[in-house]
């Protein structure tokens, strides 16, 4: 049996296999195989899922995965933002990409200054809530691409749900970051 802290564990295979799945997405959406894209991207939403789980009810829980599970999902949430702004007809815009890729960059880099402090700096009910809406935005936009490529044509009522989700992620996304730099700021002091 693999130490708590190895590499090899359940929990941290899982969160490793969302590398691939990445790469695999970002070719889905460059070739616009939006069926495709969105099974793949419910895999690694569920993956994301799985490994918290398996973690927490088999005592896996380790610095090695509280590290890795938010790295392979800011690969994953950052790089489908940055594809998709480049399909047409998504909706995404450059600034909500740099603000979701900002924001990420900034708070894994204030993540390591507070915990190299000996501080906890862990995701909280904002950070959670963020990363759903940015995957529940994500899943919306290939459904919404998926659609248009099908029979069904243009789904106003669904577009505009995804528009929608899309925002919240973005004011999320902003929220979650103003909080994290409060929280970081009196850890520091």
């Amino acid at each position: 049996m693999p130490s708590p802290n190895s590499l090899l564990t359940v929990p941290n295979l899982l969160s490793l296999s969302r590398l691939p799945l990445a790469v695999v997405l970002f070719a889905c959406i460059g070739y616009e195989l939006w069926p495709a894209g969105l099974a793949v991207f419910g895999a690694a939403a569920v993956t994301d899922w799985l490994d918290g789980w398996w973690a927490r009810r088999s005592g896996q829980v380790s610095a090695v995965g509280r590290n890795l599970d938010p790295l392979t999902d800011k690969v994953l949430i950052c790089g489908a933002f940055i594809y998709l702004l480049a399909a047409p007809g998504t909706g995404v815009r450059p600034w909500m990409v740099t603000v979701v890729v900002g924001r990420e960059v900034l708070i894994t880099g204030l993540r390591g200054v507070v915990e190299a402090t000996g501080a906890a700096f862990g995701a909280d009910w904002f950070g959670k809530l963020k990363t759903v809406l940015q995957s529940a935005a994500i899943l919306a936009i290939l459904l919404v691409q998926w659609a248009r490529g099908s029979a069904a044509g243009d789904v106003p009522g669904l577009e505009t749900a995804a528009a929608c989700v899309l925002y919240a992620a973005i004011v999320a996304t902003v929220g979650s970051g103003v909080q994290y730099l409060v929280r970081a700021v009196r850890l520091l002091r």
